[in-house]
Order: structure tokens, then C-alpha cells, then sequence
């Protein structure tokens, strides 16, 4: 009797531990498999805010030189790229306008003008010879007083009175003479009105052409007015610059314009070089301007000049309205707990992550700092050297058991 006793316990015993065995078996088949996730662990250092955007490159003083008068603008040699010395390279050259066509009254009244001033010049003419017979008559009178008086049968008044009629005579003719070379320049401006386009073609007489040097040393950075053609007075012909002295343009939104100082660092890349260009801010514009974006957003805008500190000899192949990323540092530390901003996610309205704690995730509520986009400072709620998940997805929660991605097969 007790030895069937003790059998059944055994059996019993068994019987459970047979339970037992399969019970954990289904409970360790079934539990899910831990999370493969990518980690990564804090560390101090330093840390950089930057601004960036696109800009280009500008020549810091540019000169536009201009028809200084309206006329016929000869054809211009200088190419894109020639140098130029101030005071002594020729720029441009320019002839006087054609004149205008008459219409029927104004020709009419042109060509009476002509046939007066051709009658006044025949009368001016006529009284030139008139006055001129006289003065050979009165030279010829004073002659023969002259001889009477020494042989003593002329008076001294006599020769006085000759004399005097020699000298009337002869200012009567330069009179008249005057007279008609007036005349004359009267019919020459009459018969200039008369001229039509393209008959008094100046372009072989030096003497009319205006002559344009360049007002500064550099190079032509475009060319504006090639071709000859008729221009008026301040029409742009050229643009000139020294490349030596370049600068950048770099416009901001304005939200961020207000974070960057005057002084700030730049590192210039993005320009066709194999190394950034450091540079310095220079001024912030005070005035701000819309500009549409490419999805048709309208953004207020501000310009950012920036000098480049590189000698040219870095940047020798950058030239007028090249385009280059700009990065404006707007706060910098040397000092500080850095987390990868794509461990970060929002939790009820604060910053959280995922702290990786003995194999399993833990959210932990962060206090964030400044963030560059790729790094965020803590301020707060982990310590260095702790192990965040990157990129968490929704299968992460407290508790989830993780492994790394880079461990697992």
C-alpha cells in the first residue's frame, strides 16, 4: 500500500514537471523577439549652431560706366574679362546725332531761310566791292597829295583831308568785308538745316568723337551696349569691378537674420573647391524684402554680407555672382552633453528618448537646449555616457526588450 502511494506521487511529480517544462517552452516560444535599433551613446563636447543658406559672390565695388552725352555709340572692343587701367583704358567712343528729318514746313521754311540768307550774302557781297573801289580811289587820292604837297602846290590841310579819306575808306571796307563774312556763316547755318541723315557722315573726323576711359582699375565684369547704335545719355554701356575684391550675398529669413551678429564666423563651401572658405560677417542689412520660393511661398527676406578672410589665392577662381552655401554661426560651446536629434521625439509636450537600460528601452523626459539640427544640448534628465535609441519607431515602448542592430543576424 505505501509503495503504490509513493508511485503515485512520483507520477504525480513527473506529471507536473512535464507541465511545467511545457508551459515554459510556449511561454519562451511565444514572447516576441527584441527590437533591433540603432544606438548611440552621449558624450560631451563641443558644440555649433549654424544659419545656412544659399549665396553669391559679388564684386565689393562695381562701376557702371555710362554715355556721359546722347550720340552715335561706335562699336566697343573691351571683351568680358579684359583689365583695365583707370585713367587710361578707352572704354567707348562716341559721333555726334545725325540730324533730324524736316518734315514739309519746317523744309520749306529751311530752304526760304536759304534763299534769304544766299540774297543777303549778294548784297553783303556788293557792298564789299563798293567799299573796296573806294578805298583803291582814296589810295590813289592821298598818293597824289602826297606828291603835290612836297612840290608845295597842295595845302597841309589838303593832305589832311586826303589822308583822312584814305583812312575812312579803309575802315569802310573792312566793314564791309565783315559784313559779308557774316553773310556767309548766316547761309552755311541756313544750308546746315537742310542737311538729311547719313549725308554728313563725321565718323573718318576725329576731332567730333567723345572719348570714355575707364574711371577704376579691375576687369569688365559684362559688357551692357556691344553693338553701334544711336544711345541717349545715361544709358549703361559697361561694368567694371576688381575680383580681388569679393564679398558675399547671403539672404536669410528674417527670423534668423536676428540671431546672427555682426562679427559671427563663416565657413563658405559649396563653391566648386575641395575645402571650406572662412569668411566674416560684415554687415546685416537693416532692411528686409519679399521673395517667392520655389513652392511659391512668400518669405521675408534679409541679406547677410560676408567678407572672405582666405587669401584670394584660395578662392582666385571665384568670380562675379557665383553661388556658394554659407555657414553663419550663431552660438558656439566647447563644453557640452550632445544627444543626436534623431533620438528625440515630443511626449506630452516635452522632449523624451529612449535610454537602452539592461537590455530593455526606458523613456526618459530630456530638458533640450540649443539644437544645429543634427546635434541637441542637454540641459537636463540623462548623464554622459548613457546609451539612447536612434530613430525609434512605434514598436518601442517601456519595457521593450532591445538589441542592437548591428548584432543581430
Amino acid at each position: 500500500m505505501a509503495e503504490q502511494h509513493q508511485n503515485t506521487k512520483l507520477r504525480r511529480r513527473v506529471g507536473i514537471g512535464i507541465v511545467v517544462v511545457l508551459v515554459g517552452f510556449f511561454v519562451f516560444a511565444f514572447l516576441p523577439d527584441p527590437v533591433p535599433v540603432d544606438m548611440a551613446t552621449l558624450e560631451r563636447g563641443p558644440m555649433t549652431v549654424h544659419v545656412r543658406d544659399e549665396g553669391r559672390t559679388r564684386v565689393r565695388d562695381i562701376y557702371i560706366v555710362s554715355a556721359p552725352v546722347s550720340g552715335h555709340l561706335l562699336r566697343l572692343d573691351g571683351q568680358v574679362g579684359d583689365k583695365v587701367q583707370a585713367g587710361e583704358t578707352l572704354i567707348a567712343r562716341f559721333l555726334p546725332n545725325d540730324p533730324a528729318f524736316l518734315d514739309a514746313r519746317s523744309r520749306r521754311q529751311a530752304e526760304a531761310a536759304v534763299r534769304s540768307a544766299r540774297a543777303a550774302l549778294s548784297l553783303a557781297e556788293a557792298e564789299k566791292r563798293k567799299a573796296e573801289a573806294q578805298l583803291e580811289f582814296a589810295k590813289a587820292e592821298a598818293a597824289r597829295a602826297q606828291r603835290l604837297s612836297e612840290r608845295g602846290s597842295y595845302s597841309g590841310a589838303d593832305l589832311e583831308r586826303a589822308e583822312l579819306a584814305l583812312k575812312t575808306a579803309k575802315a569802310a571796307f573792312e566793314t564791309a568785308r565783315a559784313a559779308a563774312q557774316v553773310r556767309a556763316a548766316e547761309l552755311e547755318n541756313a544750308q546746315a538745316v537742310l542737311t538729311n541723315p547719313g549725308e554728313d557722315n563725321t565718323a573718318a573726323d576725329d576731332d567730333g568723337i567723345v572719348e570714355v576711359v575707364a574711371p577704376t582699375d579691375g576687369r569688365i565684369l559684362r559688357v551692357l551696349q556691344e553693338s553701334e547704335t544711336v544711345v541717349a545719355a545715361g544709358t549703361p554701356l559697361v561694368e567694371l569691378g576688381d575680383p580681388q575684391q569679393m564679398e558675399i550675398v547671403v539672404d536669410v529669413l528674417s527670423r534668423d537674420a536676428v540671431r546672427i551678429q555682426e562679427g559671427a564666423a563663416v565657413a563658405i563651401t559649396g563653391w566648386g573647391g575641395d575645402h571650406a572658405l572662412a569668411g566674416t560677417v560684415r554687415r546685416i542689412e537693416p532692411y528686409g524684402f519679399t521673395k517667392v520660393s520655389a513652392l511659391g511661398i512668400e518669405e521675408q527676406r534679409v541679406n547677410v554680407i560676408i567678407d572672405l578672410d582666405a587669401p584670394p589665392a584660395q578662392w582666385s577662381s571665384l568670380g562675379h555672382g557665383f553661388r556658394v552655401d554659407a555657414d553663419i554661426t550663431v552660438w558656439h560651446a566647447d563644453d557640452v552633453l550632445r544627444v543626436p536629434t534623431s533620438a528625440l521625439f515630443r511626449h506630452e509636450g516635452d522632449w523624451a528618448a529612449y535610454l537602452v537600460n539592461e537590455g530593455r528601452a526606458q523613456r526618459a523626459l530630456l530638458s533640450i537646449g540649443k539644437n544645429n539640427g543634427e546635434l541637441a544640448e542637454v540641459l537636463g534628465g540623462v548623464d554622459a555616457g548613457a546609451t539612447v535609441v536612434l530613430h525609434p519607431s512605434e514598436r518601442i515602448s517601456d519595457g521593450v526588450r532591445l538589441t542592437s542592430r548591428s548584432e543581430s543576424p
